[in-house]
């Protein structure tokens, strides 16, 4: 499995993708960097990359998927609330594709703040 390293600001997670087009189209890219925005406790970013919406693509994801937002070009990753959340669950936005699960606890992205410099590479 590959394995690659996302830098947030300060924070680093480390990350396993998976085999799905969205990871493939996203690992092709490899590396690039980008700025951070935050929605409640969720990072993401823009990307190069295009992608289709997956079939098993959803909205309510699990603390330590990497998910990707087709319609914004972005990775998101979701920690906690959202200001859309019902109670604790991790709600994003729109429907996301899952590409990757987090190595190390995605809490981390807590100290992180909008504009930070998020660079993404291959380990």
């Amino acid at each position: 499995m590959t394995q690659i390293k996302i830098t947030l600001g300060k924070t680093i997670i480390g990350a396993e993708l998976l085999d799905t087009p969205t990871a493939n189209a996203i690992e092709q890219a490899l590396p690039f960097a980008s700025k951070a925005q935050t929605w409640g406790d969720e990072v993401y970013f823009e990307t190069p990359v295009q992608a289709e919406l997956e079939a098993d693509a959803k909205d309510v994801v699990d603390a330590g998927e990497l998910t990707f937002w087709v319609e914004g070009s972005c990775i998101a990753i979701g920690f906690g609330p959202t200001p859309i959340s019902q109670g604790d669950e991790i709600r994003l936005a729109a429907p996301t594709n899952i590409w990757a699960r987090a190595l190390n606890d995605v809490t981390e992205l807590k100290s992180v703040k909008a504009g930070d410099f998020i660079f993404i590479e291959k380990i």
